[in-house]
């Protein structure tokens, strides 16, 4: 069974410079090249977390996605995080996997934040995303998605990793560093929370302290609170032998979500 090398890149994100934001992921996917299978940037990693879409946003056939296919398939190492995204006439908070081959998912992000307006700037979306890369199936969420354990629900160890892309305030940092401890344990997988660091063009402060859960909770990482480029080798095999000898999955409840409640 194949090991997973997850990297994972926390900076202060460039408020609304697409082209200074790229140029920076790109200088960090060629120094993985080779060396990594999978880099997740923050949320809205492009142009910070705005309530101004009708000036950030994008098509999935715009220039950011173009350019990270591109950088994907160029230096062999496939990029998760979240974008501004239009599409019909509705903006989205769109997270995408985007993998060496060509492949594109994307996932549009179920909990809007209301404390920040965010409904009433962004489109909900409605079906969770996993995706099959290297021999492990892969879920990915945003940021404040991360408070409602139902939605991350990891049904019938449907996933193997677990990614949330944030821009998670500082002064929450500890609701952050529990609740993604606590998805690792319930769900049985390991995963990943990346958050920026530095001030937002909304006043908001970050701190990082990205990190890395194993499937029994276990920290895997140094978090920071500065600039940082980690590697973390994941196995696959440990995951499974786990969930063997301990299968809490076989009894977790079975449940219904109403999507338009």
């Amino acid at each position: 069974m194949a090991n997973l090398n997850l990297s994972f890149y926390q900076y202060d994100i460039a408020w609304g410079d697409k082209a200074q934001n790229l140029s920076l992921v790109e200088g960090v996917l060629s120094r993985l090249s080779g060396a990594s299978d999978l880099l997740v940037l923050p949320e809205t990693f492009s142009t910070g977390f705005s309530m101004q879409p009708q000036e950030l946003s994008e098509p999935i056939s715009g220039n950011t996605m173009a350019t990270l296919c591109r950088l994907a398939q160029q230096y062999g190492v496939a990029v998760a995080g979240s974008f501004i995204c239009c599409e019909e006439g509705n903006f989205y908070n769109r997270a995408f996997l985007l993998t060496p081959d060509g492949g594109c998912s994307f996932y549009d992000k179920r909990h809007l934040f209301r404390m920040g307006g965010e409904h009433r700037s962004f489109s909900a979306g409605n079906r969770p995303l996993i995706v099959p890369y290297k021999g492990w199936n892969i879920s990915l969420l945003v940021c404040y998605d991360l408070r409602f354990p139902v939605w991350s629900r990891n049904v019938g160890n449907g996933y193997d990793l677990l990614l949330y892309c944030a821009n998670w305030p500082a002064a929450r940092a500890d609701v952050w560093a529990s609740l993604l401890k606590a998805r690792a344990i319930e769900n049985c997988a390991y995963v990943a929370g990346v958050n920026r660091i530095g001030g937002d063009g909304n006043g908001v402060a970050h701190r990082g302290q990205s990190a890395v859960y194993d499937y029994k909770g276990g920290l895997m990482n140094e978090p920071s609170g500065g600039e940082q480029l980690c590697t973390i080798t994941l196995s696959l095999e440990r995951l499974q032998q786990f969930r063997e000898k301990f299968p809490v999955w076989m009894d977790a409840d079975r449940f219904n979500i109403d999507l338009h409640g």
